[in-house]
């Protein structure tokens, strides 16, 4: 089984890697002073990946504020949970608020609307 981790955090964690991505992309147009328009594109890039961060981190916070809030009970952690099976963003333990769920292995798959019960 593949590490799991909750839906808001991996996307957060992807928001933040795209932060460092633009750094990283506007700084490798600095070896290019010699070619302004080479240049000028990888700043523009670089500012196109932090631009799509911050409405990476919008999207989350809407998702957020929408996710149903639950109290683990393995960790005793408040944690949301988006789908119908999600992990504590605690203890990674599988959360489901569907009880035709409880008792199986834990799918992500199970979010997927053709997913066979």
């Amino acid at each position: 089984m593949k590490p799991y981790k909750n839906k808001i955090n991996r996307i957060r964690t992807f928001a933040l890697s795209l932060v460092f991505i633009g750094v990283v992309i506007m700084y490798v147009g600095i070896f290019f002073k010699n070619y302004p328009i080479v240049m000028l594109l990888f700043m523009v890039l670089g500012v196109l990946a932090i631009i799509g961060s911050t409405i990476t981190y919008a999207w989350v916070g809407a998702i957020s504020t929408r996710a149903a809030q639950v109290v683990c009970p393995n960790c005793g952690g408040l944690t949301k949970i988006i789908g119908r099976v999600d992990m504590c963003g605690h203890c990674r333990e599988p959360l489901t608020m569907d009880p035709s769920l409880e008792g199986k292995d834990f799918d992500e798959a199970y979010n997927r609307p053709n997913k066979k019960e």
